[in-house]
C-alpha cells in the first residue's frame, strides 16, 4: 500500500515539473534564457519548453514602449543661475540580451545618464535661451542618450522636459518684466487706437467738406442753369412781343392799302406816329422835311373840325 501511495507521489510530481518545463511567452514580451547560468537562447512570443533544473527562465522582458519620469535635477545655466529641472524620457527595449547583461540597473543608469547629459546641454545656454529653446533641448538630449543606451539595448525615442523652475527670485523680476511688456503693449495699443481715431474723424471732417463743396457747386449749376432758362423765356417772350407788334404794324398798313389810303392819309399816320414819339422821354425829334408841311395841313384840318 505504501508503494502505490510512493508511486502516485513521484507520478504527481513528475507532471508537476513537466508543468513548470512549459512556458507560455504573452505579447510584446520576451524571455531570456541561460542554461547551466550561460545565456542559451531569448523566447518570442508562443509556447516553449524548457529542460528542467537545467534552463532558468533569467529575465522577462517588456518590449512596449516605457515611460520615466525623473525627479527635478538641478542645473546651473552659462550665466550662473541655478534652476531645477525635470524630465520625462520614453524609451523602448530593442534587445532583451543586450538589456539583461548589459547594465546592472537600467532605469537608474538612464536617470543619471540623463541628469549629466541635461547639465551639460544647459551649462551651454543663459537663463533666456533655456527658457525659449525647448525643443533644441529635447532633441540634443534624445540624441545623446539614444547613443549610449544602444549598447544597453534601449532605443530612447523621446525626452521632453517637463518643468523648468527657476529661483523665486528670477520668477519674481519674470513677473516683472511680463507685467511691463503687457502695459507696454497695452499703451501702444490705445495710442494705435487714438491715432486711428484722430485719422478717421479728419478723414470724416474732409469727405465732409468735399461734400459740401460739391453740393454748393451743384446748387451754383443748378441756379445759373435757372437763370439761363428764365433769360431764354424772357427773350423769347420779348422776341414774341415785338414779333406781335411788328405783325400788328403789317396788318395795320395792310388794313390802310386795302381801305384805298392816299399819301396824305400815310403822312399823317406818319405824323401821329412822332406825336407819340414826342410823349416819350425824348428831349429833340427830328421831323423829315416832307412830313413838315403835312404838319401845317394836319393843324388846320384840326381847326377846321373844330
Amino acid at each position: 500500500m505504501s508503494g502505490i501511495i510512493a508511486l502516485v507521489i513521484v507520478l504527481i510530481l513528475i507532471v508537476l515539473i513537466l508543468l513548470s518545463c512549459i512556458k507560455i511567452v504573452p505579447q510584446a514580451h520576451a524571455y531570456v534564457v541561460e542554461r547551466l547560468g550561460a545565456y542559451q537562447q531569448t523566447w518570442s512570443v508562443g509556447l516553449h519548453l524548457k529542460v528542467p533544473f537545467i534552463d532558468k527562465v533569467a529575465k522577462r522582458v517588456i518590449l512596449k514602449e516605457q515611460v520615466v519620469d525623473f525627479a527635478p535635477q538641478p542645473v546651473i545655466t552659462k550665466d550662473n543661475v541655478t534652476m531645477r529641472i525635470d524630465t520625462v524620457v520614453f524609451f523602448q527595449i530593442t534587445d532583451p540580451k543586450l538589456f539583461a547583461y548589459g547594465v546592472e540597473n537600467p532605469i537608474m543608469a538612464i536617470e543619471n545618464l540623463t541628469a549629466t547629459t541635461l547639465r551639460n546641454i544647459i551649462g551651454e545656454m543663459e537663463l533666456d535661451q533655456t527658457l525659449t529653446s525647448r525643443e533644441v533641448i529635447n532633441t540634443k538630449m534624445r540624441a545623446s542618450l539614444d547613443i549610449a543606451t544602444d549598447p544597453w539595448g534601449i532605443k530612447v525615442n523621446r525626452v521632453e522636459l517637463k518643468n523648468i523652475i527657476p529661483p523665486a527670485a528670477i520668477q519674481d523680476a519674470m513677473e516683472k518684466q511680463m507685467k511691463a511688456e503687457r502695459e507696454r503693449r497695452e499703451a501702444i495699443l490705445r495710442a494705435e487706437g487714438e491715432k486711428k481715431s484722430t485719422v478717421l474723424v479728419a478723414e470724416g471732417k474732409k469727405e465732409s467738406a468735399i461734400l459740401e463743396a460739391e453740393a454748393e457747386k451743384q446748387s451754383a449749376i443748378l441756379r445759373a442753369e435757372a437763370q439761363k432758362e428764365k433769360m431764354i423765356r424772357e427773350s423769347e417772350g420779348e422776341a414774341a412781343a415785338i414779333l406781335k407788334v411788328q405783325q400788328a404794324t403789317a396788318d395795320g398798313i395792310r388794313m390802310i392799302r386795302e381801305a384805298g389810303a392816299d399819301e396824305a392819309v400815310l403822312k399823317i399816320k406818319s405824323l401821329e406816329a412822332f406825336e407819340k414819339a414826342a410823349d416819350g422821354q425824348a428831349t429833340k425829334i427830328i421831323i423829315p422835311s416832307e412830313i413838315q408841311g403835312i404838319a401845317g395841313l394836319a393843324a388846320s384840318v384840326k381847326e377846321v373840325l373844330k
